[in-house]
């Protein structure tokens, strides 16, 4: 998924993956559990009616947005709601986790080591601008739809 194709965001995009939400929950969850890498062609089907309901061609471009907001979105600290980047909020993290005295000392390792990969990873700049004041618009909104997916 890191090398998603990042879309230029528009409010009625950011509303259709907002209220189909609960529609593709919903899909995956009676969806059989696919053994195969190959989709089964019935949920497909389902998947992209559902994602053309919300005005998207397919299902393949409301995850392309929903990629792209979500990639917006890891860059945002969540208590300032203000865009700091990837890196800015992994590095808070980091800190915070440093100052935590009440997380024993083994796990606190295994997070901060994480955290730490992850930096090294860095996640693919914002190509448009532009979206990250869309999900700031949005900010409440989405982070409350897509981290409950996490």
């Amino acid at each position: 998924a890191d090398q998603a194709r990042q879309v230029d965001l528009t409010e009625k995009q950011i509303e259709g993956v907002l209220a189909a939400q609960k529609d593709f929950d919903a899909l995956a969850e009676e969806a059989p559990e696919s053994t195969t890498d190959t989709p089964d062609p019935k949920v497909s089907a389902q998947f992209d009616s559902a994602a053309r309901k919300y005005g998207f061609a397919n299902y393949d471009e409301y995850s392309d947005v929903l990629d792209t907001i979500s990639l917006v979105l890891g860059g945002f600290d969540p208590k300032t709601k203000q865009y700091i980047g990837t890196d800015g909020v992994i590095k808070q993290q980091i800190a915070a986790i440093e100052a935590d005295k009440s997380i024993p000392d083994d796990d606190r390792k295994q997070a901060l080591d994480q955290l730490n990969d992850a930096l090294k990873a860095p996640a693919p700049p914002i190509r448009n601008k532009a979206n990250i004041d869309l999900v700031a618009k949005y900010y409440d909104r989405l982070s409350a739809a897509i981290q409950q997916d996490e």
